[in-house]
């Protein structure tokens, strides 16, 4: 019998979970899997593309986040019409939903956790109701040991698959010139537990202090841009930090920087974060979630607990103090990134899960 796994993600908007869709498939299909991807919304569909460009088939619910019952019974219907022998879930509600067509179907279930803060209700579902999912993966380090703790899943039955395919082939970030305009970046949803309110806050006193001329632009869509926005005119930064909207080439914008930064409160693996390292990019961001085993503080970038305004005001005139030190850091960040999460390693990981998934089956 072919072994055909229907992988069900939230959404198919760019950014998030969506994001390592293309890399994940494409391991799985090595391991001999057909994969079809079903999206129980839309939302901004940016991820459709590079899901498509990869050669993936994307089926799309044309439907909201809570009518849970049209839900269930259109991923039923697209499960048995499609003739899934396996199930591979991602984020809560595809995990709940696949769950119950697993369950109704007698389909093995795999499920992915991404998130490092799980809401109340979706800790409590996904607790009550894991032993439907023959394993779990967690995204990072710190996302699986949370999800064996929150979700009391044994290890036997949890995986760790860091989502990041690097590409020792991206391009890389130039080195700051004497006399440039230091340009700094970050890409992220505009949403509160980006930070990007505590970064315009810090900015302002910032470039009071510092004597190097610099840029902030970041690149996403979402709930805060009007707030951000207000702040940023507010804290009269208007030619200092700019709201760039969605980014499409990730690789291109981060090549033309010269330091990244993410604020964030929290984080699961933020592979934005990780995009920038391999970049060659110095990194300054809050110490949470995968960022806190990836950045080097001091070496590759700089780390600060998350909320502290003091901290991120500091790291930033550290780093703009000896701006020629910059490159440097993001090379030494670079070199540890692509010895730890390399393709051959990635695509080993996953083809081990598959094993042990199928395996059980």
């Amino acid at each position: 019998m072919p072994l055909k796994i229907a992988y069900i993600i939230n959404s198919v908007e760019g950014g998030g979970a969506a994001l390592p869709v293309p890399s994940i498939a494409e391991t799985l299909q090595k391991g001999g899997a057909e994969i079809r991807i079903f999206a129980l919304t839309r939302r901004n569909g940016k991820a459709v593309a590079p899901i498509q460009q990869a050669g993936f088939d994307v089926v799309i619910r044309e439907g909201g986040e809570k009518d849970h019952i049209s839900a269930y019974f259109w991923l039923k219907k697209q499960i048995e019409s499609w003739g899934a022998t396996h199930i591979w879930t991602s984020l809560t509600r595809a995990t709940l939903l696949g769950q119950m067509v697993g369950q109704h179907y007698h389909l093995p279930v795999i499920s992915w956790q991404h998130s490092a803060r799980l809401k109340k209700i979706n800790a409590f579902l996904l607790r009550r109701f894991q032993r439907r999912s023959a394993f779990w993966i967690g995204d990072s380090q710190q996302v699986t040991k949370l999800t064996g703790e929150k979700l009391n899943i044994p290890k036997e039955r949890l995986f760790c698959w860091p989502i990041f395919r690097a590409n020792p082939e991206a391009p890389l970030a130039k080195a700051w010139q004497s006399g440039e305009i230091l340009r700094i970046g970050s890409l992220g949803r505009l949403h509160p537990c980006k930070g990007y309110d505590l970064l315009i806050e810090t900015l302002k006193t910032v470039k009071a202090k510092s004597q190097i001329p610099f840029t902030v632009d970041i690149g996403g869509e979402g709930q805060d841009e009007a707030k951000l926005l207000a702040m940023i005119e507010e804290a009269g930064l208007q030619e200092t930090v700019r709201l760039v909207g969605y980014v499409d080439n990730p690789s291109a914008f981060l090549a033309k920087l010269h330091l990244y930064v993410q604020p964030s409160y929290w984080e699961g693996f933020c592979v934005a974060v990780h995009e920038a390292i391999q970049a060659a990019l110095p990194v300054i961001a809050s110490s949470v979630g995968e960022i806190a085993h990836s950045v080097e503080d001091h070496k590759s970038g700089f780390l600060v607990p998350p909320a502290d305004k003091a901290a991120l005001e500091q790291a930033f005139l550290q780093a703009l103090a000896r701006p020629e030190k910059l490159s440097s850091m993001g090379m030494a960040g670079r070199q540890r990134l692509l010895s730890v999460l390399n393709p051959d390693q990635f695509e080993k990981t996953g083809l081990e899960i598959l094993a042990a998934f199928t395996k059980s089956s």
